[in-house]
């Protein structure tokens, strides 16, 4: 189940990666602040998603890539939805994703302190 789970977060950190370079280059085409932030968001989470795919082994990790990378898609698609759509994905979609993300690095927090890594 872990390694099927590391591919799953490979594939998102990659398309989270890709998303995140064309939100910049839209942003900077139109200034657009939504943009902006899918694009730092994205980009910032990604290499997160994508260590964690590699090297995180136990639940506990696990979680906290599962927990992030929902987060900061949800996030990322209701501001994606607000600059394309002109609403949002459903009420109170991007504080929702953002709680997710506090959540999900505070679980690597843990998961760091909890279990030693093994590299």
């Amino acid at each position: 189940m872990s390694k099927l789970f590391g591919r799953v977060l490979l594939v998102s950190a990659g398309l989270m990666g890709a998303a995140g370079v064309a939100a910049a280059a839209s942003a900077s085409h139109g200034e657009s602040r939504n943009l902006s932030a899918v694009a730092t968001m994205f980009l910032a989470h990604a290499p997160v998603l994508l260590i964690l795919g590699l090297w995180a082994q136990g639940r506990a990790f696990m979680g906290a890539g599962a927990v992030l990378g929902a987060g900061t898609a949800l996030f990322g698609a209701d501001l994606a939805m607000r600059e394309y759509a002109g609403h949002a994905l459903f009420p109170g979609a991007a504080p929702v994703g953002g709680g997710l993300m506090i959540l999900g690095w505070l679980a690597l927090t843990l998961a760091g302190g909890l279990m030693a890594p093994r590299i």
